[in-house]
This record gives structure tokens, C-alpha cells and sequence, in this order.
């Protein structure tokens, strides 16, 4: 293990401005919630359980060019925390630990259905928006992402899961988003997901947990 990687994004060439995708992943009946941000300004939103329809939204009709996505892009192989999220808790910052495929499967629960939507949602993209395999990001691409270490990158390391729903409202309308459509914490975090994505495509410091063949978290590493 390295530790966590520090980045400088490659911004998007001149142009219109480019859409991003944030999106927080539910289990099947919750579901995924999706916000597109168009030049850091909210565009749009979707919810639905389906992964290729999300997809579709993501590619054909929001077009977006980056995407992040809060749900595990990889595995554990021995029933370990992954890398990435061994370096986030280094740093104080609470988070899962990825169980095997295995494990997930046959959990009498379902306790980590989410996780698989995430895993079919990430299979749904892989044809025009591929895991990012190298930084910095060249889209389109899309990336792992956790709003909690968002937050905690932004806050300068204050972030309480007690008070999740104002610190990362906060942080959103800071950032000039528009708070009125992000009615529950699943948008919320969607959104700020989105706002970490427009983040990575515009040039912005980043920081990555991780490495490519176990999954990178992607965060901002300083306030947009």
C-alpha cells in the first residue's frame, strides 16, 4: 500500500460545458438516485431501480461525460478491507469494508444487495464510460466515490455523520448548486457525488485512496 495519491485533473477541452453524473446506489427497491451537474450547475435528475436505464439517462440523455458513483467498484479478494478503504480509515474517515462477491451473494439478508446493484451498475457503463484505470481522469470515464470522505476533504477534516444532511447541503449550496429538487439525503448525496465528478473533469486537486487493480476513492482535496 502506498497511500493516497494526490492529482491534479486534466480539465475538459474547450467547448460547451461538460455534464457530470453523481449517483447514490439503494439496494433494489431504493434504488439509484442521479444528478447531473452541466458546467457545476444543477441540469437534472433520475431515479430508478434499473441499471441500464440509468445508464442510458448517463450516456444518451444527459451525455455526461464523467460519472461518480457511491458504491464499490471492486471486491474484496480475502475477505479484507480493499486498499482504499484501509488508507480512509488512516485517516479517521469511517467507512464499509467490502465483503468478497462471494459473501455478498449468499447473505441470508440481503444485507449487501446495494453493493451488487452498484456492481451491475458499474457493468452498465463499462461500454462508454469504463472504471478509470489511471489519473488523471480522461473522460469519459467514471470513478468510486464516498460523500463522507467528500465532505471530510472539504470540511478540513470535520465531518459528522450525526449532521450529514446540513454539512453536505452546506457544502452543495456553496458551491452554487441548486438545493430545491434535492428533497432527501439520497439526492443530496448524489448531487455531491456530481459536484466531486464536475470536480475531477474540470481541473480541480483531487485525491485518490487505493489503487486501480483493488478500486480508487476519488475525492476533491480541496473546496471547489
Amino acid at each position: 500500500m502506498t497511500g493516497p495519491q494526490a492529482f491534479l485533473a486534466t480539465p475538459a477541452t474547450s467547448g460547451p460545458p461538460c455534464t457530470t453524473v453523481g449517483i447514490d446506489v439503494g439496494g433494489p427497491r431504493k434504488g439509484f438516485h442521479a444528478v447531473a451537474l452541466t458546467g457545476g450547475a444543477y441540469a437534472a435528475q433520475m431515479a430508478t431501480s434499473n441499471a441500464e436505464a440509468l445508464a442510458t439517462w448517463c450516456r444518451s440523455v444527459v451525455q455526461a461525460s464523467v460519472i461518480a458513483i457511491d458504491a464499490p467498484c471492486r471486491w474484496s479478494r480475502e475477505g479484507r478491507a480493499r486498499p482504499c478503504e484501509r488508507e480512509l480509515r488512516q485517516q479517521g474517515i469511517i467507512c464499509f469494508a467490502s465483503p468478497t462477491h462471494q459473501t455478498a451473494i449468499a447473505h441470508p439478508t440481503g444485507y449487501y444487495d446495494w453493493m451488487l446493484q452498484g456492481e451491475a451498475l458499474y457493468q452498465a457503463l463499462e461500454a462508454s464510460h469504463p472504471l478509470v484505470a489511471r489519473l488523471p481522469i480522461h473522460g469519459p470515464g467514471c470513478f468510486e466515490t464516498f460523500p463522507h470522505a467528500i465532505t471530510w476533504h472539504l470540511r478540513g477534516g470535520h465531518a459528522q455523520a450525526s449532521e450529514k444532511r446540513a454539512q453536505r447541503r452546506a457544502l452543495l449550496q456553496q458551491a452554487g448548486i441548486d438545493l430545491a429538487p434535492l428533497t432527501s439525503i439520497d439526492w443530496i448525496d448524489a448531487a455531491l457525488c456530481a459536484l466531486t465528478a464536475h470536480h475531477a473533469a474540470s481541473g480541480g486537486p483531487c485525491m485518490a485512496y487505493g489503487e486501480p487493480e483493488t478500486g480508487w476513492i476519488v475525492v476533491p482535496s480541496a473546496r471547489s
